[in-house]
C-alpha cells in the first residue's frame, strides 16, 4: 500500500517538474516578455524555424536544443522512448509539455538556460557533465536579462529549486544528447494515474530493488536449505560413528566375557590335570598289585579293582553350570577287547588298540588292560658289530642303522644284510615291515619294504578327470603374456585331491601321472607354451613338461598334449599354465580355444603298487642336424635299483619284468621347405638282447623357420635288461636344432608297474577298414599287436568285433592313440568312447581335434591322451569324424597306433 502511494506522489511531482521546465525553457511569463512567440514549424519537427520566430531573442533555439527534454508533443517515427518503470509516460506530463510550448506566445526572452533551471554558462563537454559534478552553480535566484524594447526591460525570478530538483532526476538518467540516440530527438511520455490500486507501475529502481532483494532472499533459503542438509548428514554420519563404536564396545565386552571364561577354564584344567597326576599314582600302585594277586588270587584282584574304582570316583570338577565328572565316567571305559587297553588321558576315558612294535622295535612290557605295550629300539649296531663291516662305522637309528660313507649303490647290493632295505629318502638301512595278520602282496627287497595287504576301501590306483577353462580375456589375469593359469573344474568330489585356486593339491601320498589335450587357433608370434607345473609348500614349482605350438601359417586348429609323472606328497600342488615369449600375445578375436570333452585326466598309483617314477631332461644339440638320438639326464627317481640309464645315456635299462608307460616331449626349430613336405618322426624302440624292435611311431607336420614341440607316449611290457631309446627323423636337408634345459620343454616322463598288478597291450589300425570319402563318426578297425592278456582283449565276434576293447577286471585304464593320415577336412575329430554292457549307447570320455591340413604338407596326426576308470565287461572305441571335407587315406603301419595301459584299483582284482 505505501509502494502504491508514493508511486502516485512520485508521478504527480513529475508532471509539475516537467511542466516548469517547459516555463524556463521557454518565456516565462507573457507580460515580461515581447518578443513574439517562439513556435515550431509544422513542416519540422526537428529544427525550430526561424520565420515563425521572430526578433533577437530566439536566435539560440534552433542551433542548441535542449540536452534534457524535445518539446515535441508526438515523438517522430525513430525517436527513441524512454520508458520509465516498465512503462510509458503519464498523459498528465504531456499536457504540462503542451502548456509549456503555448505559453511562449509574447514577446519574451528565449534565450536558453541551464537544465538543471539555473542561469549560468557551460562550455563544451562540460554540458555534458552532470550536474553533481560541474562548477557551482549561479545563486538560485537571478535576472534573465531581456534586450529592450522600445525603451523597456523585464525581470522574471526563476524557481530554482522545482526546476533543479527535477533536472536532476530526468538529466542525470534520461538526458541523452540526440547524437547520442541516432540523431533522433528524445521523446518522453508519462502516464500517471491519480486514482492508486488502477494501473500500478512501480519505478524502476523500486522493482530492481525488489527484484534484488527477492534474489538475495532466495539464495539466502537456498543457502540455509544447504546448510540444513549438511547439518543432518553430520548428524547420520554422527549418529553411525555412535553406533559402531557402541558395537565395538559390545564386542570388547563379549571378548573380555570369553577370556574371563577361557581363564576359568584354564583353571578347572589346571585342577583336572592335578587329580590326573594324583590318579596316576594310583593308576601305578593298582598295577602292582595286579601283577601281584594276578596269578594266585582273581577275587582278591576284583576286590582291590572295585576299591580303587571307588575311590576314583570322588574326584568331580564343576565348571559353573557345567559339570565334567573326573571320577568313574572318566577312569571307566567298559569292557575293552583283547588286543585294546582303557586310555586314562583322554576326557572321557576310551578303549584304544594296543600299539604294535614296529620293524626295527622290540617289545618290551606286554599291553595289559590299563597300559599300552611298550616298544624299545633295537640298536643293530651292538647286536651286530661287523653288520657294516670292520673299517665302517655303524650309527643307530631308530628302526634301523646307517653305515657311514656308504654310497647308495652300495647300499642296494645287499649291505644292510636280511630284513632290512635300503631307505633312500633317509639314506640309511630299515628294519622290512612284518605283516601280522595281512597277506604279504610284495616281499621286501634290497631297496623296497614289505609291501602287505590292505582292506578293501584302500586302493591301488585311482582316477580323475576334469574340464578346463581359459580366463576371460577382459579378466585382469587373463594376459598370455607373461603366462596365465587354467582354470581346473572336477567334475566330482575325489578323496585324493582337492580343488583350491584354480591348482589340484594332493592329499595323500602316492605317484601320479597326468594327460592334458589342448586344441586351440591363434595368430600369436613366436609359439604358444603349455606346460605341467608341480610345487609343494616349501618350492615355488618347477615346470614337469611342457610343449610348444608353433605360429600358424593361417587361422586352423592345432591339438597338442603334454603328459607328466611324479611322486607326490601331500601338500603339493599340479596346475596348468599357458605362456607366450612375446608381450603381444593376448586374447583377443583371434584366440580360440576348442571346448574339448574333459581335457585333463589323472592316474594316481599307490606306493603298495610298488611302482617307480622318473623323469630326465633331454641335452641340447649345439649344431643343427637331421636324425637325432636325444640324450638323458636323471632329474628325479623314486627307485635306482629298477631304473638306470645305460653308459652313454641314450636309453633307460629295467631291473625287472613289469609294464612301462613313457611320454618324450622334445623341443625344436625347424629350417628347410623339406620340412614342411614330408614332416618328422619321433620313433620308440624296445631293445631286447641286443635287438632293436619298433615300439610306435609318431608323425609331426613339419614348419619352416619356426619353434614347435614332438611329442610320443605309449606303454608296452618290459623284461629285466630291456632297454628304451628314441629317435627323431627328418627329410634331407631339414635342418633342425633341438633344445633341452630345465624348464620342461624337454623331458622324458617314465613310470615302472610291477607284473601283478598291470598289464599293456598295442594294437593298429586294420587295413581292412580303413575310413576313406566323407567319414561321419566312423569306428577304426583294430588289429591287436601284443600278446593277448587276461585282464583286457579285442572282440574278435560278433557286430562289435574288431572296433571294441574289453576289460575283464576292475582298475583304471590309461589309452593313448595317434592317427596319421591325408584329408581335406575342415576339422577333424577323435573321439575316444566307453559302452557299458552291449544293448547301451556308448558316450564320450576323451576328444582331440585338429584342424585343417597345413598348406604344402602331405601328411598330418591327431593323437589324444586319456585315463579312466573301468569295470568288468566295459568296453572301448574310438570313433573318427571329418567336418566338411574328406578323408583321402589312412596309414596304418607306422604313424597310428593304440596303447593301453591297466593297473588293479584293489589288491587280488574281481
Amino acid at each position: 500500500m505505501l509502494a502504491r502511494q508514493l508511486h502516485w506522489a512520485f508521478c504527480c511531482w513529475l508532471g509539475v517538474c516537467l511542466w516548469l521546465l517547459a516555463g524556463e525553457r521557454g518565456c516565462i511569463g507573457a507580460a515580461h516578455c515581447r518578443s513574439p512567440p517562439c513556435s515550431r514549424s509544422s513542416d519540422s519537427e526537428h529544427q525550430p524555424s526561424r520565420q515563425h520566430c521572430q526578433g533577437p531573442h530566439c536566435s539560440g533555439r534552433a542551433r542548441h536544443p535542449s540536452r534534457a527534454f524535445a518539446h515535441s508533443t508526438t515523438p517522430v517515427q525513430g525517436q527513441l522512448q524512454q520508458p520509465l518503470g516498465g512503462s510509458s509516460l503519464g498523459h498528465a506530463a504531456l499536457a504540462a509539455t503542451r502548456g509549456a510550448e503555448e505559453s511562449c506566445s509574447g514577446g519574451g526572452d528565449c534565450s536558453p538556460g541551464a537544465p538543471n533551471g539555473t542561469v549560468r554558462d557551460c562550455k563544451g563537454i562540460e554540458c555534458r557533465l552532470p550536474l553533481h559534478i560541474r562548477q557551482k552553480s549561479r545563486p538560485a535566484t537571478q535576472t534573465i536579462p531581456c534586450p529592450p524594447k522600445q525603451g523597456e526591460g523585464c525581470q522574471e525570478p526563476t524557481l530554482v529549486r522545482a526546476t533543479e530538483r527535477a533536472a536532476q532526476f530526468i538529466g542525470e538518467d534520461l538526458a541523452y544528447t540526440a547524437s547520442e540516440l541516432g540523431g533522433a530527438a528524445l521523446g518522453v511520455q508519462l502516464t500517471c494515474d491519480v486514482k492508486p490500486g488502477g494501473n500500478e507501475v512501480p519505478s524502476e529502481d523500486a522493482l530492481v530493488l525488489q527484484l534484488q532483494l527477492t534474489k538475495g532472499q532466495e539464495k539466502f533459503v537456498d543457502l540455509l536449505k544447504s546448510q540444513q542438509a549438511v547439518i543432518v548428514d553430520l548428524q547420520q554420519k554422527l549418529a553411525e560413528q555412535q553406533s559402531m563404536l557402541v558395537a565395538q564396545q559390545r564386542e570388547i565386552v563379549e571378548q573380555h566375557r570369553k577370556m574371563y571364561e577361557q581363564m576359568d577354564l584354564i583353571k578347572v584344567q589346571y585342577g583336572m590335570l592335578f587329580d590326573t597326576v594324583k590318579q596316576m599314582s594310583f593308576q601305578s600302585l593298582q598295577e602292582d598289585i595286579q601283577h601281584y594277586f594276578e596269578a594266585n588270587l582273581q577275587g582278591l584282584q576284583n576286590q582291590v579293582r572295585s576299591h580303587l574304582q571307588k575311590s576314583y570316583s570322588m574326584h568331580k570338577v564343576e565348571v559353573d553350570a557345567k559339570v565334567i565328572d573326573v571320577g568313574e565316567p572318566l577312569m571307566d571305559c567298559g569292557l575293552c577287547e583283547s588286543d585294546e587297553f582303557c586310555n586314562f588321558q583322554k576326557t572321557p576315558s576310551q578303549c584304544e588298540k594296543c600299539t604294535l612294535c614296529p620293524a626295527g622295535f622290540f617289545q618290551l612290557s606286554e599291553c595289559s588292560t590299563n597300559a599300552d605295550r611298550i616298544c624299545q629300539d633295537r640298536d643293530e649296531c651292538i647286536e651286530s658289530p661287523n653288520i657294516c663291516g670292520e673299517r665302517i662305522k655303524c650309527l643307530n637309528t631308530p628302526g634301523g642303522f646307517r653305515c657311514l660313507g656308504i654310497a647308495a649303490k652300495e647300499a642296494a647290493l645287499g649291505l644292510c644284510g636280511e630284513e632290512y632295505f635300503f631307505n633312500k629318502e633317509l639314506q640309511e638301512c630299515q628294519a622290512c615291515l612284518m605283516c601280522e595278520d595281512r597277506a604279504v602282496v610284495l616281499p621286501c627287497s634290497t631297496v623296497s619294504d614289505t609291501v602287505c595287504s590292505t582292506a578293501s576301501e584302500n586302493k591301488l590306483s585311482e582316477s580323475w578327470t576334469a574340464n578346463v577353462i581359459l580366463p576371460m580375456a577382459n579378466s585382469g589375469a587373463s594376459q598370455i603374456y607373461p603366462g596365465v593359469t587354467l582354470k581346473i573344474k572336477g567334475k566330482y568330489e575325489w578323496d585324493i585331491i582337492t580343488v583350491e585356486e584354480n591348482s589340484l593339491v594332493f592329499k595323500q601320498h602316492g605317484l601320479m601321472w597326468a594327460d592334458f589335450n589342448f586344441a586351440v587357433k591363434h595368430n600369436c608370434r613366436n609359439f604358444l607354451q603349455l606346460a605341467l607345473k608341480v610345487s609343494s609348500q616349501e618350492e615355488e614349482g618347477c615346470e614337469l613338461s611342457a610343449v610348444r605350438i608353433e605360429q600358424p601359417e593361417g587361422k586352423i586348429f592345432q591339438s597338442v598334449s603334454v603328459s607328466g609323472t611324479a611322486e607326490v606328497e601331500p601338500g603339493q600342488a599340479l596346475w596348468l599354465f599357458l605362456k607366450s615369449p612375446n608381450q603381444f600375445c593376448n586374447q583377443s578375436k583371434d584366440f580360440n580355444v576348442y571346448d574339448l570333452n574333459t581335457p585333463l585326466s589323472l592316474l594316481w598309483l599307490s606306493h603298495d603298487t610298488g611302482a617307480v617314477a622318473m623323469t630326465a631332461q633331454l641335452s641340447t644339440a649345439m649344431h643343427y642336424q637331421t636324425n637325432y638320438r636325444p640324450t638323458f639326464r636323471l632329474v628325479s627317481l623314486s627307485d635306482p635299483y629298477m631304473l638306470t640309464l645305460s653308459h652313454d645315456g641314450r636309453a633307460v635299462k629295467f631291473t625287472e619284468r613289469g609294464v612301462v608307460k613313457f611320454v618324450l616331449h622334445q623341443a625344436l626349430y625347424s629350417m628347410g621347405p623339406t620340412c614342411i613336405r614330408e614332416g618328422l618322426s619321433l620313433v620308440s624302440y624296445l631293445n631286447r638282447n641286443g635287438t632293436n624292435a619298433e615300439l610306435m611311431t609318431v608323425h609331426k607336420s613339419g614348419v619352416n623357420y619356426r619353434d614347435t614341440s614332438i611329442s610320443a607316449s605309449g606303454a608296452t611290457k618290459v623284461e629285466a635288461g630291456d632297454l628304451i631309446s628314441f629317435e627323431i627323423l627328418s627329410p634331407a636337408q631339414c635342418n633342425i636344432r633341438y633344445f633341452g634345459d630345465s624348464s620342461g620343454i624337454s623331458t622324458l616322463s617314465l613310470i615302472w608297474i610291477p607284473s601283478a598288478v598291470s598289464t599293456a597291450l598295442t594294437a593298429s589300425v586294420s587295413v581292412k577298414g580303413l575310413p576313406t570319402g566323407a567319414v561321419r563318426n566312423k569306428l577304426l578297425d583294430f588289429t591287436q599287436v601284443s600278446s593277448i592278456e587276461k585282464q583286457i582283449r579285442l572282440v574278435s565276434t560278433g557286430q562289435l568285433a574288431q572296433k571294441y576293447f574289453v576289460f575283464t577286471e576292475r582298475g583304471v585304464a590309461s589309452v593313448v592313440f595317434s592317427i596319421k593320415l591325408i584329408h581335406s577336412c575342415n576339422m577333424l575329430r577323435v573321439t575316444l568312447n566307453q559302452l557299458l554292457g552291449d544293448h547301451g549307447q556308448p558316450h564320450s570320455i576323451a576328444q582331440q581335434v585338429g584342424g585343417q591340413m597345413p598348406e604344402g604338407s602331405i601328411w598330418t596326426s591327431v593323437a589324444l591322451r586319456s585315463s579312466f576308470e573301468v569295470h568288468n565287461g566295459t568296453m572301448i572305441s574310438v570313433s573318427l569324424d571329418c567336418v566338411r571335407g574328406r578323408v583321402n587315406h589312412v596309414a596304418h603301419q607306422h604313424g597310428t597306433g593304440l596303447s593301453i595301459l591297466w593297473v588293479s584299483s584293489i589288491p587280488g582284482g574281481n
